[in-house]
């Protein structure tokens, strides 16, 4: 055999090396633009450093390893105890405690969550299923906050930089995680038909559970915030421990793990309660309105998680383009393929936008503005509806960008496509945003007059975001009967938010391929199908860091 017939030639090297961070223009712009300047000289070099480390070889081996070694349920000991214990690859382990360290479990402190949003978004491109665990847990805070007194005892675990992994009582560690326990087989996203029952002990605030959830994920967490029907007074929300202070076991049966389509290196599982020792958490009946700050705030991950999702694919493909020649010249010179890569890079750049208006948004909230608490109100099931159903077609371009080689596992790009629907099914599917959004317009007017005043600002900018914004005032002006179109109302609102931002924030060649692909009357159906006239070479080489 010939030695020739084993040369290496037209493949790209590994995507190893880039800093994630400071490659990503959209994103540096945008902190440098909504930072506060006192937090400058600190949140500009954490993120740097974890962009680097986001783009090192050790960490995409990290994020590999955790999904070809997948998490393994040991229901019982050699000796026939039950123990319920998941054993992760080490690899997962080193994931946790980098994301950990880097804050991704706290964004409660003045500017936080604008600071662990690109963070989150920074440190999900190397493997998205670990950030289940770190998203519930900074999202737990808000809700236990309801109560004193676990509060006390757990927000400074929950926000702590130290991973300390194993089922030891809470007072003996330097940092915990937290789970969530809503959805149930017979109600799914309807958690008002959950039948696990939460009786009190006489101890005030204690209760035992008894009942299942059908998807609990990471439920080698030390807490979960759960939802269980205490009889005669309604849905009410409790904390759950694995290890009870005195250090002996909760009750905690986790039945099976979930087989999932993607998402493989995080334990999702069926899990029962009988006698489940529990605190309760906020007021008994209003488990719903307690939890609720917990599902938004995961709600936001899920936007930027595919946002994450989106810029890695798009990383991906450029860089394959970028060293792979085909029909005398490179890739990425090609004007048909230069096009598909300039629409990949619009999507990618107002994902991301929105994130991160999203993430500034709630930080003012916390800090008490009202206008902005409305905004949120509206404008978080809109993103979550649109951002995440834009994912998967994304991805799967971006794939199609490798040819045959981006559908082999090696390449990193089938991971991402499984990975890519979850966020839109994770804390309420499509039509539950749809539907969520519905329900807001019609209740909460001011929702309304603060979604409107924020597209406002764009106002004038361009012609074809303005005939957007008059055509969905329009269908605005009457919801009775509305909701069999709400996907499309939800859709040209979500495009609204995006092509706002881009309008104000944006370079103008961004701004105007937006509006002209997006909302214009040439908007082409696949990604690839630009109008004529754009500035298609200054897109590309912004998504490269040019």
């Amino acid at each position: 055999m010939s030695p020739a017939t084993h040369t290496v030639t037209n493949q790209p090297p590994p995507l190893t090396g880039d800093n994630v961070f400071t490659s990503d223009v959209a994103l540096t712009q945008a902190l440098q633009r909504e930072l506060a300047e006192k937090h400058r000289d600190t949140v500009l070099p954490e993120l740097t450093e974890l962009g680097r480390v986001a783009g090192s070889e050790e960490a995409r081996e990290w994020g590999r390893l955790a999904n070809e070694h997948p998490p393994q349920l040991r229901t019982h000991d050699r000796y026939g105890h039950r123990v319920d214990e998941v054993e992760f690859h080490p690899a997962w382990h080193r994931l946790m405690e980098q994301g950990v360290a880097a804050g991704l479990t706290d964004a409660w402190s003045p500017g936080g969550q604008l600071r662990r949003t690109a963070g989150f978004y920074v440190w999900s491109q190397v493997e998205a299923g670990h950030g289940c665990p770190l998203s519930m847990t900074h999202a737990a805070v808000p809700a236990l906050r309801a109560e004193r007194e676990l509060a006390e005892r757990w927000v400074p675990l929950l926000t702590s930089r130290s991973y300390e992994p194993g089922l030891t009582p809470a007072g003996t560690k330097a940092g915990a995680l937290a789970g969530m326990g809503m959805t149930e087989k017979q109600g799914g996203s309807d958690v008002r038909a959950n039948t696990t029952v939460a009786r009190p002990t006489s101890t005030p605030g204690e209760y035992v559970l008894t009942g299942h959830k059908w998807f609990c994920s990471a439920p080698m967490c030390d807490v979960f915030l759960v939802l269980a029907q205490v009889p005669d007074e309604g849905l009410s929300c409790f904390l759950v421990p694995r290890v009870l202070p005195d250090g002996a076991r909760n009750t905690f049966r986790i039945q099976r793990l979930k087989d999932k389509l993607g998402n493989r290196s995080n334990a999702s599982s069926e899990v029962e309660f009988e006698d489940t020792v529990a605190w309760r958490v906020g007021e008994v009946g209003r488990g719903v309105a307690t939890i609720i700050e917990m599902v938004a705030a995961t709600r936001l991950d899920c936007v930027t998680g595919s946002a994450a999702l989106m810029r890695q694919a798009l990383s991906q493909a450029l860089h394959h383009c970028a060293h792979r020649s085909a029909f005398g010249g490179l890739l990425l010179e090609k004007p048909l393929m230069r096009s598909v890569l300039a629409d990949l890079a619009l999507e990618s750049e107002a994902a991301t936008a929105l994130a991160l208006r999203l993430a500034v948004a709630q930080d003012r909230a916390t800090e008490g503005d009202a206008l902005e608490r409305h905004f949120l109100r509206l404008a978080l099931p809109t993103a979550k509806f649109w951002v995440t159903k834009r994912c998967t077609p994304m991805v799967a371009e971006a794939l199609e960008c490798l040819g045959g080689n981006g559908y082999v596992e090696e390449s990193g790009l089938p991971r991402l496509l499984r990975e890519s629907p979850l966020n839109s099914l994770w804390e309420g599917s499509g039509n539950v945003q749809a539907l969520d959004v519905l329900r807001a317009l019609q209740r909460e007017p001011r929702s309304l007059e603060a979604f409107l005043a924020e597209i406002g600002r764009a106002r004038g900018g361009d012609h074809r975001l303005d005939a957007a914004i008059k055509q969905v005032l329009t269908e605005l002006s009457d919801l009775d009967g509305l909701e069999a179109g709400a996907r499309r109302l939800v859709e040209r609102m979500g495009l609204l938010l995006q092509a706002s931002l881009l309008v104000q924030h944006a370079p103008a060649e961004v701004a105007d391929a937006f509006c002209a692909a997006r909302l214009g009357p040439d908007a082409g159906l696949a990604f690839g199908t630009l109008p004529r006239g754009l500035n298609v070479d200054a897109l590309v080489e912004r998504a490269r860091g040019h």
